[in-house]
């Protein structure tokens, strides 16, 4: 059965028609039912006192965090009028007792001991070292618990990533030598840690003047320790798997994070 054209036409244009309306009605309900008042809030008027003052006061910070790295560099350190002693020697600019006389001989006799190599250690780069706990017990063993101390010779230098101190070793009131020690960090809250790796570094500089560990800074001893004790291995980074020869000691393993390879 055939279906006039015309009347085709007529239906379809019914049909769109219809939609039409049917859709405007739905958008015009959905558009007044969803409409909603909106809660009016009052905000409190702004009080300019407290923006000038909150001005003034970043005015007076923002020179000091601009010139100080660590801003508590203040709180951090000691000042120097304070160090002093029963005897009023100032150990941050003095240099009292130095090179007065020598020491007993069976003082001498424990600082110039020669070292036993199993206290010696090999870095992976091969850098050997002595402890920084076996520097203290040899000056324990020569001075006695309290016969000897560091002295600081100013404030700490911080930098973004390291820390550094100038100390005075001072041996039966006696001043002896001074080096500043060093100490890299990775984050601020690290600092307290890292100022005591500045003062045991510190302290192995100042024990070389009295002859303590004196081997390590002696190159024949170092080539024929190294030849003797240590070797060199491939090993592998446990995360980034990249390989590289490194030192160790012989008898020893080598330490996170590489495994010989």
């Amino acid at each position: 059965m055939q279906v006039n054209p015309v009347f085709r036409r007529i239906c379809r244009s019914f049909v769109q028609w219809n939609r039409n309306v049917t859709t405007s009605q739905y958008v015009k309900v959905l558009k007044k039912d969803t409409t909603f008042n909106k809660p009016k809030i009052d905000f409190p008027a702004k009080d300019t006192n407290i923006v000038k003052e909150a001005k003034v006061e970043l005015g007076a910070i923002a020179p000091v965090a601009t010139e100080l790295h660590f801003p508590m560099s203040q709180q951090f350190d000691t000042s120097s009028e304070d160090i002093t002693t029963d005897d009023s020697h100032n150990w941050s600019n003095s240099f009292f007792g130095l090179s007065t006389k020598p020491f007993p001989k069976e003082v001498s006799d424990i600082l110039l001991e020669p070292i036993n190599a199993e206290d010696i250690e090999v870095k992976p780069d091969g850098l050997i070292y002595l402890p920084e706990i076996k520097y203290r017990r040899i000056l324990n063993k020569a001075f006695g618990p309290g016969g000897w101390g560091l002295a600081p010779r100013g404030e700490h230098t911080i930098s973004a990533k390291n820390i550094s101190r100038e100390y005075a070793l001072v041996c039966n009131g006696r001043f002896v030598s001074q080096a500043r020690g060093e100490q890299d960090f990775f984050d601020v809250s690290g600092l307290p840690t890292a100022s005591e790796g500045c003062k045991s570094n510190a302290l192995m500089r100042c024990c070389k003047d009295l002859g303590i560990a004196s081997e390590l800074w002696d190159p024949v001893f170092i080539r024929k320790f190294k030849k003797k004790y240590c070797t060199e291995v491939w090993a592998e980074h446990v995360t980034t798997k990249k390989k590289k020869k490194v030192w160790r000691k012989k008898d020893d393993v080598l330490d996170y994070p590489y495994k010989e390879a």
